[in-house]
C-alpha cells in the first residue's frame, strides 16, 4: 500500500490537473466571472495543497498531509465545477457533460468528508480505535451511496444542465424507495459528522500530553474561523445590504487559517502561545456579536423615526454601540481569561495578590519565584536579576543563576533589563513575556534588596579589612620603631652614659663621640621619615601633582602625567597618591607595560584617577591582594574603584572619589 506521503503528492498531481482543467474551461467560458471564478478557486486551494504537501514531507508517515491536500482539492473541485457550469452556458455540448451532471447532485457531501477524516485522525495522522475506523468508513461509504442516489433523481437538472439527459435511470417504485433510503442517510451523515468532533473533544479531554493538547488547540483555533464567516455576512447585510462579498473574506480567511493552524499544529505547536490566540479570538469574536447586536437594535430604534437609512440613524447607532463596549470589553476579556486562558489569568493574579501584599507588609519580594511555580504549575522555573556591572543572572539570595538552554524573557523597566523569567519544563514565550512585564516592579525591588545587602555586607567585609590592616599596620610601626630608631636611640644613650662617666679621665675622645652620635641621630631621624614618608608622603606639601611627578620619576617604564583639578583636599589627595602609586606597582610588577598613563581630572564634586597600561590585561582583584586594600581605600573614602581587564586590551584603573572643595 502507497504510503501517506506519495498519496499526497499524487492528490496534490490530481489537484494540479483540476487547476489545469479549471484553466481550459475559463478560456472556454470567456469573460470576467470566469477568470474570477478560477483565480478564487485558485486562491482558497493553494494554502491547503502547499501546507499539505509541506506536513507529508516532514511527516511521511502521517496521514494529515494527504488529508489537507484533499480539503484543498474540494475547493478546487468547486471552482471547476462553477466553470464547467459557465461553459456549458456558452457553449453546449462539452464533453463529461452527463456525468458531471449525475455527480454534481450528490457530490457536495465529499466537500464534508476530508475535514470529518482530518478531525479522527489529528495529530498522529492515524485511525486509532474501532470507532473512528468505521466512523471514518461511514463517512465514506454514505457519501458514496448518497452520490449514487441522488444520480438517479429522475427531475430535471439546474440550468444550464437542463437539456441534459440522465446517465442513471430506474423504475418509479425503486426511485421512492432510493429516495427514503437517501433522506434517511442525511441524518446519518450529520451524526458521522458530530462523531468526528466529538471525536477530537474526547481526545482533548482525555489527553495528558501538553503538546498533543497544543495540537489540538491549534486545530480548534483554526476552525473558530469558521464563525467570522457568519460574523462578516450579518455585518454586509447590516452595513452594506450586501453579506456575499464579506462572507466571501470570511470564507478566504478559513481557507488559510484552517491549514496554516493545522500545519503548525503538527509541525511548530510551540511557534506561539495557542491559549493567548484561542483567548483574543473568543474576546474578539464575542466583541464583534455583541457589538453588531447593539447595532441592529440601535439602527432599528433609531432607525424608526429617521428613516433607515439616515446618517443620523447611523452615528447614535455607532455612538451608542461604543458607549455601551467601552466597559464591557475588559470585563469580558477577563471573563475569557478564565476559561480558555487560566494560565495567563492565575499568574497575572498571583502577581498583583503578591504585589498587594508586599505592599501590606504582610509578604516579602522574595517570594515571586514561589508564586510564579505554583501559578504556572513549573517547579522549575526561576526568577534571576540583573546587577550593574555583572553579565550574568543572580538568584534572590545572590547566588549566580545559570539559565542553561531554557527560554529566558527578559524583564525591562525604564528601558533596562532589571532581570529575566526563566522558563522551566512548562509556559510559552508570549505568557512568560506577559508575567514578566507585570512582575517588573517586584523584580526591581528584589534587585535593590540584593544590592544593598551585597554593600551592607561588602561594608562590613571592607571594615573588618580595614581594621586589620590597621592592627597590621600598627605592628609593622612598631616593629620598625622598635627595631630601627628605637634601637638606634637607647644605644645613642647608652654610649653617652658611658662616655659621661669616662670625661673626667680624660679616655674619652668626645669629638669623635659628637660625630658619631650625630651620625647615629641623622640615621634615627632618617628611619623615622621613611616611617612617616609610609604614613603620607611628605611630597604631598608640594601638591599632588609634584608628588605624583616624583613618583613617576621613580618607575621603570616611561609614566605620562595629566594631573588638573588645583588643590585638593589632603585626604583626598593622600587617597588619589595612593590609588596611583598601588596601580603603578600593580602594573610594573605584574604586566611588565612598555608605557604607563596617569590621569587626574576634577567635575563638580568629583575626582577621578585612572592609571592605564598596555600590558596584556587579564587582572582580578582578588582577596588580599594589592587592589582589594586599594578598593577598602576607596571605599572607606566614599568613593568607588572600577577595574577594566580586558585580556589582550591593557589594563585600566579607575577611582571616583568625593570631595567638597
Amino acid at each position: 500500500m502507497p504510503s501517506p506521503r506519495a498519496l499526497a503528492y499524487a492528490a496534490a498531481v490530481g489537484v494540479c490537473g483540476l487547476a489545469g482543467a479549471g484553466a481550459v474551461l475559463a478560456g472556454l467560458a470567456g469573460g470576467g466571472d470566469a477568470v474570477a471564478a478560477f483565480l478564487i478557486g485558485a486562491a482558497f486551494t493553494l494554502p491547503s495543497v502547499v501546507l499539505g504537501v509541506v506536513v507529508a514531507v516532514r511527516r511521511p508517515d502521517s496521514a494529515v498531509g494527504l488529508l489537507l491536500v484533499l480539503v484543498g482539492a474540494t475547493a478546487m473541485w468547486l471552482g471547476v465545477g462553477e466553470l464547467y457550469s459557465l461553459a456549458v452556458a456558452r457553449r453546449p455540448g462539452l464533453p463529461f457533460t452527463e456525468l458531471y451532471a449525475a455527480v454534481s447532485e450528490g457530490d457536495w457531501m465529499f466537500l464534508y468528508v476530508p475535514a470529518a477524516l482530518l478531525m479522527l485522525v489529528f495529530p498522529d495522522g492515524r485511525l486509532t480505535g474501532p470507532r473512528r475506523r468505521w466512523t471514518a468508513a461511514g463517512l465514506l461509504a454514505v457519501a458514496a451511496l448518497f452520490t449514487v442516489i441522488a444520480a438517479f433523481d429522475p427531475d430535471p437538472y439546474p440550468p444550464p444542465f437542463q437539456h441534459t439527459p440522465h446517465l442513471l435511470r430506474v423504475a418509479e417504485p425503486y426511485f421512492s424507495l432510493l429516495n427514503v433510503v437517501g433522506m434517511a442517510l442525511l441524518p446519518v451523515f450529520l451524526g458521522l459528522l458530530v462523531a468526528s468532533t466529538a471525536a477530537m473533544v474526547l481526545r482533548y479531554r482525555r489527553a495528558t500530553d501538553a503538546v498533543r493538547r497544543a495540537q489540538l488547540k491549534w486545530l480548534a483555533l483554526g476552525a473558530s474561523v469558521l464563525p467570522l464567516t457568519l460574523l462578516l455576512c450579518w455585518a454586509g447585510y447590516l452595513f452594506m445590504s450586501r453579506g456575499a462579498d464579506l462572507a466571501l473574506i470570511g470564507l478566504a480567511a478559513t481557507a488559510l487559517t484552517v491549514p496554516a493552524a493545522t500545519a503548525i499544529a503538527v509541525l511548530r505547536h510551540d511557534l506561539y502561545d495557542v491559549d493567548r490566540a484561542i483567548s483574543a479570538a473568543v474576546t474578539y469574536g464575542l466583541v464583534t456579536a455583541i457589538l453588531l447586536a447593539f447595532s441592529t437594535a440601535a439602527s432599528f430604534v433609531v432607525g424608526l423615526g429617521a428613516g433607515r437609512a439616515s446618517p443620523v440613524a447611523a452615528a447614535a447607532a455607532t455612538a451608542v454601540c461604543a458607549a455601551a463596549l467601552a466597559p464591557l470589553r475588559v470585563r469580558l476579556r477577563l471573563w475569557v481569561d478564565r476559561r480558555f486562558y487560566p494560565a495567563r489569568q492565575a499568574a497575572l493574579a498571583a502577581v498583583e495578590d503578591l504585589r498587594a501584599r508586599t505592599h501590606a507588609g504582610q509578604a516579602q519580594p522574595e517570594q515571586l519565584e514561589e508564586t510564579l511555580r505554583g501559578a504556572l504549575r513549573d517547579p522549575e522555573l526561576r526568577v534571576g536579576y540583573r546587577l550593574p556591572g555583572e553579565t550574568g543572572l543572580v538568584g534572590a539570595s545572590g547566588a549566580p543563576l545559570l539559565p542553561g538552554s531554557a527560554h529566558v524573557a527578559p524583564v525591562r523597566l525604564g528601558g533596562h533589563d532589571i532581570g529575566a523569567i526563566v522558563r522551566g519544563s512548562t509556559g510559552s514565550r508570549e505568557l512568560l513575556r506577559e508575567v514578566a512585564s507585570a512582575s517588573a516592579l517586584l523584580v526591581e525591588v528584589v534587585r535593590l534588596r540584593i544590592e544593598v545587602s551585597r554593600a551592607l555586607d561588602e561594608a562590613e567585609a571592607g571594615r573588618a579589612r580595614l581594621l586589620r590592616a590597621g592592627y597590621e599596620e600598627r605592628r609593622r610601626l612598631e616593629r620598625d620603631l622598635h627595631d630601627g630608631a628605637q634601637q638606634r636611640l637607647v644605644s645613642l644613650g647608652m654610649a653617652m652614659r658611658l662616655a659621661q662617666r669616662h670625661l673626667a679621665d680624660g679616655t674619652v675622645d668626645v669629638d669623635g663621640l659628637l660625630d658619631r652620635w650625630v651620625a647615629e641621630l641623622a640615621a634615627a631621624v632618617a628611619e623615622l621619615r621613611q616611617i612617616a614618608h609610609g604614613l603620607r608622603p611628605s611630597s604631598l606639601d608640594d601638591g599632588l601633582g609634584a608628588a605624583l611627578s616624583l613618583l613617576a620619576g621613580t618607575a621603570p617604564v616611561p609614566v605620562t602625567l595629566d594631573v588638573a583639578g588645583g588643590d585638593l583636599p589632603d585626604d583626598v589627595a593622600t587617597t588619589a597618591y595612593y590609588v596611583a602609586s598601588e596601580a603603578m606597582t600593580n602594573a610594573v610588577k605584574h604586566a611588565a607595560p612598555a608605557a604607563i598613563g596617569v590621569r587626574v581630572s576634577r567635575a563638580g564634586d568629583r575626582v577621578t584617577v585612572r592609571i592605564s597600561d598596555d600590558g596584556p590585561g587579564g587582572a582580578v582583584i582578588r582577596p588580599g591582594a594589592g587592589l582589594a586594600g586599594l578598593t577598602d581605600r576607596v571605599t572607606a573614602a566614599g568613593g568607588t574603584l572600577r577595574l577594566s581587564s580586558p585580556a589582550g586590551g591593557g589594563t585600566l584603573v579607575e577611582a571616583v572619589l568625593p570631595c567638597a572643595w
